[in-house]
């Protein structure tokens, strides 16, 4: 299925299983949402489980921390990463450092769902990267599926977190289908897995860029070269441990990702490798991302984004140390 069915299916299973979880956000009832996530959940489930807010992301999180606050498991749809930056003082100030606040007698579990990304030419404010400021922030849970069976699975895993958990959804990946194993999930909500095995060098990315990671590393393996391909999943924390051994294993990584290379997650992944594994590489840990510029116009994101070429030409450089 493709991942907004499968997110979809995730949702459904989720409010079926516990009366407490709640569905809120922009057009999220009637309309099921933007891009139909949550299709058909409001008729199935009733208003007063899946509900439509109004036009303000401010009182979108606050009303869900106060419901927190309340024993219930709201899931809250920003209908556009653009959009989420109204919210973003309730998120950082609030619903981060609430359970903190109250020296973990208090938990807050609800779950952020935020379509991020590029790759669907959209106007501005539709087409962002803004992971990092929330990844940033301790106190938050940040997770990104790559794949339409982790959404299925990684979607519940954050529902039945007590701790906030921002959900990443790459929605240039939305319809694509994959299979979806609806017994068990493959891995837990914060672990990193190799999705494809190699010997030269390490690709390593999470949400949109795998696909593009896979397809670098396909090409390169017609031109003889053997490249590992890491999803990372989880943004915060990052689990080292896969990561690490593929880059022991290669001696060589690369990073990649759509937001701004700046202060990026790729940069924090490099220091984390170089901190961890100084003594196999044999070149340094080289990123590839977005320039340093707000999000361009529809046409130009072809330009802005890191697309196969862009890795394969750094995978080059990497192996001219």
């Amino acid at each position: 299925m493709p991942m907004v069915k499968a997110l979809n299916a995730g949702l459904r299973r989720a409010l079926a299983e516990n009366d407490r979880v709640l569905l809120m956000g922009e057009d999220i009832g009637t309309l099921g949402g933007v891009f139909r996530v949550t299709e058909g959940l409001q008729t199935e489930f009733g208003e007063r489980r899946v509900f439509d807010t109004p036009l303000a992301e401010s009182g979108i999180i606050g009303t869900a921390i106060g419901l927190a606050m309340r024993g219930y498991r709201p899931v809250c749809e920003i209908q556009f990463d653009g959009f989420i930056y109204p919210g973003f003082d309730q998120i950082t100030s609030q619903l981060a450092k609430m359970t903190n606040r109250y020296e973990g007698r208090l938990s807050m579990p609800v779950v952020v769902r935020v379509p991020f990304g590029g790759h669907i030419g959209a106007v501005e404010h539709h087409q962002e990267s803004p992971e990092a400021l929330f990844a940033h922030t301790a106190g938050l849970r940040v997770v990104s599926p790559s794949t339409p069976n982790d959404a299925y699975w990684m979607i519940q895993q954050a529902i039945a977190s007590d701790d906030p958990v921002m959900f990443f959804e790459p929605k240039g990946r939305y319809w694509p289908k994959g299979e979806v194993d609806l017994e068990r999930p493959a891995v837990g909500l914060h672990a990193s897995r190799v999705v494809r095995t190699g010997t030269d060098a390490t690709l390593i990315g999470y949400g949109p860029m795998v696909s593009v990671l896979l397809t670098a590393a396909e090409i390169a393996a017609e031109e003889g070269r053997s490249l590992e391909v890491v999803d990372v999943r989880s943004l915060s924390p990052i689990d080292w441990e896969p990561i690490v051994a593929s880059v022991e294993k290669t001696g060589r990584a690369v990073v990649a990702h759509e937001a701004s290379g700046f202060l990026g997650i790729g940069a924090e992944l490099a220091a984390g490798i170089t901190e961890r594994s100084f003594y196999s590489l044999e070149a340094p840990v080289l990123r590839v991302a977005g320039f340093d510029i707000p999000f361009p116009p529809a046409r130009l994101e072809k330009l802005h984004l890191p697309d196969a070429d862009r890795v394969l030409e750094a995978v080059d450089r990497a192996f001219a140390y």
